[in-house]
């Protein structure tokens, strides 16, 4: 027993630190306290790494009573606050509003901030958890709806005294969705230079993942030699391979939805045929006979056979870790994709071609994977189409004055 207090505040608490070491988190802290109402003794304990994690949370408990809130509201986790008080927090909404916000707590609040206790989430955790959101390609509209009904949630608690201020009010997330847009103006920039760093990269993931799971890896590989999107990736059935000619048929994605996620049809809402080059064969082929004979089996799963996401993907392989620690703190899953179009233009893809693997729908959108001196030449072209124009042009007619002379 490293420390026992009493501490005479409003309830009476008694706190100790029990340390075990048989125990993953060794160092028990625990706090005791008759609830006025009931006469009841109560207890709450958690485990934690070392003592000082174990002081700092009896710490939070004590400053808790003092504010007069009960040690079991203290320590409540966000996800169960939320759902036991989301009628209050929801109140006076519209029908049509309820969705969007509810399924936004679920898929999305929940698996981010819903392990952390209310008191316990900070303007910091919030904003980084939008910008993983953004970082994850959602919708302008599922990020403002899903802060919307997190916001609201947290104000509940602001009138239950749980806080004193609102930690998700955040501002300026808008203008990362501007600059996501303007790194898409050079997507090249964003792509890994060769094929060793992203095998290099595809490893390191797997050894940060629980079980050191090669299918991470693999996703990965067939990513950044497909330019396919994650969620097409985990949409692909074995039925869409053709291993006579290697061609990949690209009809469908998984998404997140109401309830989990679901299969849809692509983005651009046109199936697009994929070359599968040699070097990622074996993988495929692999992958297809650990599938079995069902062609609607899905080529790609997690290590339990569920639908992988880019989320799921970043947060089992520890991902910004791993690429910060590689020196590529800003890659993120669908630069994988940036990697194979600009791999597909280096190799001297027509850009039409192109065009048709990326499934752009604009020609525009696929001109950008063009390495600049392809650029100089087709400005060159432009110059000279410009020097004929000049040439075919009407020469104007001489003055009435300079006829008389």
């Amino acid at each position: 027993m490293a420390e026992k207090a009493t501490v005479p505040v409003g309830v009476r608490l008694t706190t100790d630190i029990e340390y075990r070491p048989d125990r993953l988190n060794p160092y028990r802290a625990r706090v005791r306290w008759f609830d006025p109402v009931t006469k009841r003794r109560l207890s709450l304990s958690e485990g934690k790494a070392d003592e000082d994690e174990a002081q700092e949370w009896l710490q939070s408990i004590i400053e808790a009573a003092e504010a007069e809130l009960s040690p079991s509201l203290a320590t409540m986790k966000l996800a169960e606050y939320g759902n036991a008080n989301m009628d209050l927090a929801l109140r006076g909404l519209e029908l049509k509003t309820l969705d969007p916000y509810l399924a936004g707590w679920r898929m999305l609040v929940v698996p981010a901030l819903g392990h952390l206790a209310v008191r316990m989430i900070t303007n910091g955790a919030v904003d980084r958890t939008v910008q993983n959101w953004i970082a994850d390609e959602l919708s302008r509209s599922t990020v403002k709806n899903t802060i919307a009904v997190l916001v609201r949630v947290m104000e509940q608690a602001v009138r239950d005294g749980i806080l004193k201020v609102n930690p998700a009010r955040v501002t300026g997330w808008q203008k990362l969705y501007k600059q996501a847009e303007d790194e898409l103006l050079d997507p090249r920039a964003l792509a890994l230079p060769d094929r060793e760093t992203l095998v290099k990269l595809a490893d390191a993931l797997v050894a940060a993942s629980h079980d050191q799971y090669r299918g991470w890896g693999e996703v990965v590989v067939f990513a950044a030699c497909t330019a396919a999107r994650i969620g097409e990736i985990s949409g692909c059935r074995v039925g869409d391979i053709d291993t006579t000619q290697w061609i990949w048929t690209v009809r469908r994605q998984t998404t997140p939805a109401p309830g989990g996620l679901t299969d849809k049809g692509t983005k651009g809402k046109r199936a697009r045929k994929v070359p599968i080059v040699e070097e990622i064969r074996p993988l495929v082929a692999q992958r297809i006979l650990a599938a079995g004979p069902d062609p609607d089996a899905r080529l790609f799963t997690g290590p339990r056979g569920g639908r992988i996401s880019t989320a799921v993907l970043r947060d089992a392989t520890h991902w910004d870790d791993v690429v910060t620690k590689l020196g590529y703190e800003h890659l993120r899953r669908h630069d994988l994709r940036h990697t194979a179009l600009t791999w597909f233009a280096d190799a001297g893809v027509q850009v039409h071609v192109l065009r048709r693997i990326a499934g752009h729908g604009s020609l525009t959108t696929t001109q950008r994977y063009l390495h600049p001196d392809v650029h100089k030449i087709t400005a060159a072209g432009a110059a000279l189409s410009a020097h004929f124009n000049v040439l075919r042009a009407p020469r104007s007619l001489p003055s009435p004055t300079a006829m008389t002379r």
